[in-house]
C-alpha cells in the first residue's frame, strides 16, 4: 500500500489550466494522483473507430507528456467499469480523499452515486464542483423556485444574476504542481487496449478570434462561410478548453449572438438536469402520443444524404464524412425526418449520438425535440421547414450544396423521396391527432 494520495478523477474537463476540481485537490493536504477510466460501459455502444475516442486519448497523452517533462507526475489510465477500477484503486492505493467535476447526465448522476456510496463505506470524501458551466443546476430559476422551460426569459435571468468577478475567476493550477504524486510512470492505455483503432475523422481546432465573433451574427446562418462558426462544440463538450475563458472572449467582443449561444448549452443542461426523462421521452407527454411511420428504408436514405432535397442531403453527406454538421442545416434534417418522413426524433437523436463529434447528450436532446415539436420552446408542429426555400435563405448560390452533393446534376442523383406538400399535409392531420 502506497503512501496516503488524494485522487482526481478527469471526466469532461480534459485540461491541466483553468480546473476547477484539479485546483481544489492541487490545494489538499495529499499529494494528489490524476486518473482517466476510460468507461467500458460507454465505450462498448461506440464503433472502433470513434474520433471522440482518438481525440480523447490523444489529448490525454498531451497531458501525460507535459506532466512527464515538465513535472514528474502523470495521469493514471484505466479500462473497465468506474467502480471496478476504483476498487482496484483502493486496494493499491491509500486513499484519502477523491476530487472531481460535476457531471449533469442522467448517466453520470447514477454512475456518480455508486462512486461516492462505495467511498462512503470506507470513510472517504469525494467531493465535486462546478466547473463545466457558469451557472449550473437549480442556479438559474424562477422566483417560485421553478425551472425555466422558455429560453429568452432564461436567459435574461442568467444575465442578471452573472457577475464577472464572481463567475469568471480561473482557478491557477500550474502554481500547485508541486503537490503531484512523483510518478511518472503511471499505468498508460493505447487505443487498441481499450478496443479501438485511430479514426480518419479528426476533431479541428477551435477558432474564437475576434473578428469572428464580431461577425457572428452575420455569418452563422450561412452554411458555405468558411470560418462562420467557431468548432467550439467538442472542445467545450469534453473541456479541453475553459467555459471561463470562451466567456470572457464573448464578453470582451460584447457579442450578444455569440453570448446567448454559451447560454443557450446551459440552458438545456439545466433541463436535461432537471427533467432527466426527456433523454427518452417527450418534454409534452402528448407529443408522445404521435404515431411514427417509422420506415427504416426511408431512414436509411435519410442517414446517407440520398433523399433528393440537395439541402438536407448536403447536411447528412457532411455529418458522414467529417463528424460536423452546419447548425442551421440541422434544424432542417431534423425537421425534415420528424415532419416530412414522420420518423421517431429518437431515431435521430441515436444517430446524431453516433456521429457528431460534438455530440452533448443535453443539446442534442433540446434540438431534436425542439425539431420535433415536443421539447421546451420548442418550434410549434405546424411549422415545417420547407427543404426548397430554405436553399434560398441561406445557400443561395449554392456553395455548400455543391461542396457536399456533386452529383446533384447527375442522373444517378436520387428523386425527390417524398413530395413536400404531401408530406406536409400528412404530418399536420398526424400531430393534430395526436395532439388535440
Amino acid at each position: 500500500m502506497e503512501n496516503k494520495i488524494a485522487l482526481f478523477w478527469f471526466r469532461r474537463d480534459l485540461r491541466l489550466d483553468d480546473n476547477a476540481g484539479f485546483s481544489h485537490a492541487l490545494k489538499g493536504d495529499c499529494p494528489v494522483l490524476p486518473l482517466f477510466i476510460f468507461d467500458s460501459d460507454i465505450l462498448e455502444e461506440l464503433p472502433q473507430h470513434d474520433a471522440r475516442v482518438t481525440f480523447i486519448h490523444e489529448t490525454l497523452q498531451r497531458m501525460r507528456d507535459r506532466l512527464q517533462d515538465k513535472f514528474g507526475s502523470s495521469i493514471a489510465m484505466y479500462h473497465g467499469r468506474p467502480e471496478d477500477i476504483f476498487k482496484e484503486l483502493l486496494q493499491n492505493y491509500e486513499v484519502q480523499q477523491v476530487y472531481t467535476n460535476h457531471d449533469y447526465e442522467p448517466y453520470a448522476k447514477e454512475r456518480d452515486k455508486k462512486i461516492a456510496a462505495l467511498l462512503q463505506e470506507r470513510s472517504i470524501p469525494f467531493t465535486s464542483f462546478k466547473d463545466q458551466v457558469i451557472f449550473e443546476k437549480d442556479e438559474v430559476v424562477k422566483d417560485d423556485g421553478d425551472p425555466y422551460v422558455v429560453y429568452t426569459p432564461y436567459k435574461n435571468k442568467w444575465k442578471s444574476l452573472f457577475d464577472k468577478k464572481e463567475h469568471l475567476v480561473s482557478y491557477d493550477t500550474e502554481a500547485h504542481f508541486g503537490n503531484l504524486v512523483k510518478h511518472s510512470r503511471l499505468p498508460n492505455l493505447s487505443l487498441s487496449d481499450i478496443g479501438f483503432r485511430t479514426a480518419s475523422i479528426k476533431v479541428p481546432e477551435f477558432t474564437v478570434t475576434p473578428s469572428l465573433i464580431e461577425n457572428y451574427e452575420a455569418t452563422r446562418n450561412f452554411p458555405a462561410k468558411e470560418n462562420g462558426t467557431s468548432r467550439l462544440g467538442p472542445h467545450l463538450r469534453f473541456g479541453t478548453v475553459s467555459i471561463r475563458k470562451m466567456m470572457k472572449k464573448a464578453i470582451a467582443e460584447d457579442n450578444e449572438a455569440f453570448w446567448s449561444e454559451l447560454i443557450w448549452r446551459e440552458f438545456f443542461m439545466q433541463i436535461l438536469w432537471h427533467f432527466p426523462h426527456t433523454a427518452k421521452k417527450a418534454f409534452r407527454s402528448k407529443y408522445d402520443r404521435i404515431e411514427w411511420r417509422n420506415n427504416e428504408n426511408e431512414f436509411e436514405k435519410w442517414k446517407n444524404g440520398e433523399t433528393g432535397y440537395a439541402l438536407v442531403d448536403a447536411g447528412m453527406r457532411e455529418l458522414n464524412q467529417t463528424g460536423y454538421m452546419h447548425n442551421r442545416v440541422r434544424m432542417l434534417v431534423a425537421s425534415f425526418l420528424c415532419k416530412h418522413l414522420l420518423i421517431d426524433w429518437r431515431w435521430g437523436e441515436a444517430y446524431f449520438a453516433e456521429k457528431l463529434l460534438d455530440y452533448d447528450q443535453s443539446a442534442n436532446v433540446g434540438n431534436w425535440q425542439w425539431a420535433a415539436g415536443s421539447g421546451v420552446d420548442a418550434a410549434p408542429y405546424f411549422r415545417i421547414f420547407n427543404p426548397m426555400t430554405q436553399i434560398d435563405k441561406f445557400d443561395k448560390q449554392k456553395e455548400y450544396i455543391r461542396q457536399w452533393v456533386p452529383d446533384l446534376q447527375e442522373l444517378t442523383y436520387p428523386q425527390k423521396m417524398v413530395d413536400h406538400k404531401m408530406a406536409r399535409e400528412r404530418c399536420l392531420k398526424t400531430y393534430k391527432e395526436a395532439v388535440s
